[in-house]
């Protein structure tokens, strides 16, 4: 199986890859090859920092280009940014749109007395039903570092509460992300990244 990996500039790419390999995955990495992503059997978008980087994804063509195989059926996973790409955009950087494949948009986390950025281990709560997280059990915890999140909507895979509940994994299709770092969350991490790679793709009619 092999997983093109998209790096903007911007991603956590060393421990992505070494959790991929470790499960036996091929990887090919691509900033700007087209060719790598149009010819991809699972595509993964890791993303640290602010969303503004994304706007590269744009520059290259690769938003066109992702847009099209996730329209084929090719398994796609953002992780941290790359989840908040899949969204309309974010507060973090209003003038940059995301992907749109979730009509929503992010937001920073609403003013409290806890510590922002959301750092640390935290539980999720998975929703019935999703493939991405078969297998994890509720209130298994996973490593987080984030400033802004997602609204749970019908589309939320798994909610977990930081100030205010919010969407730690997202899925429709065969289009799935998460907040959270799968990469630098042990076993559970490894098991959601193991779904993953083993994603049945569906026929789809002509």
């Amino acid at each position: 199986m092999q997983v093109t990996v998209i790096d903007y500039k911007a991603g956590n790419l060393t421990s992505v890859l070494k959790a991929l390999h470790h499960l036996g995955a091929e990887t090919a990495v691509t900033d700007a090859d087209l060719s790598l992503v149009e010819s991809a059997e699972r595509i993964v978008l890791p993303g640290v920092g602010h969303f503004a980087a994304t706007e590269r994804l744009d520059a290259t063509g690769l938003t066109s280009a992702i847009r099209a195989v996730i329209a084929r059926g090719v398994p796609f996973l953002g992780i941290c940014v790359g989840m908040q790409w899949l969204y309309a955009g974010s507060s973090e950087a209003p003038e940059q749109q995301g992907l749109g494949h979730f009509a929503e948009s992010c937001a920073r986390f609403l003013e409290s007395n806890k510590k922002v950025p959301h750092v640390g281990w935290n539980s999720l709560e998975v929703r019935k039903g999703s493939r991405l997280l078969a297998g994890v059990e509720p209130g298994e915890f996973v490593y987080f570092t984030h400033s802004y999140k997602a609204p749970v909507t019908a589309d939320t895979a798994a909610v977990t509460d930081y100030i205010e509940p919010f969407a730690s994994a997202v899925e429709r299709g065969n289009v799935m992300g998460v907040q959270f770092h799968p990469e630098k969350s042990g076993a559970t991490g490894l098991k959601i990244l193991r779904n993953f790679l083993e994603w049945r793709v569906e026929a789809r009619a002509c």
